[in-house]
């Protein structure tokens, strides 16, 4: 299975995976599952942390690379049938960095996880 972690997912699992819901740990630690976190999550810490909204302990740079990297993580590229498909999403969530997510998701194939309550109302496989 192909996992996509939604930035407050990968900021959770890179703080602290024990916090995590059994059913997301474990679909984080089976072996068969693929894990991804996209370009568009690095993108959004970056900014937040720029204009102060996301204090991480370390730089962006080296922060999300070590704790990419300790979780196994693939990076997901941003594509263009994924950012044209936000065109075909209803308007539920506001958010451009959950669209993408969503789209990125829809599109590959992947299961989203995230906390987001909103998700779910998406025609999108999410898990938490």
């Amino acid at each position: 299975m192909k996992l996509l972690l939604d930035t407050a997912a990968f900021l959770k699992t890179a703080s602290s995976a024990t916090s995590l819901p059994p059913r997301v740990r474990d679909l984080l630690l089976h072996e068969d599952n693929e894990i991804y976190v996209s370009i568009a999550s690095f993108w959004e810490v970056v900014i937040k942390y720029s204009i102060g909204r996301l204090a991480l302990p370390d730089t962006p740079d080296r922060f999300l690379h070590l704790h990419r990297e300790k979780m196994g993580a693939e990076i997901l590229p941003l594509d263009d049938e994924s950012v044209l498909h936000v065109m075909r999403l209803p308007d539920i969530h506001k958010d451009p960095f959950d669209r993408i997510l969503i789209c990125q998701a829809i599109v590959h194939g992947m299961v989203l996880i995230t906390p987001d309550t909103r998700i779910p109302r998406y025609p999108v496989r999410t898990a938490w």
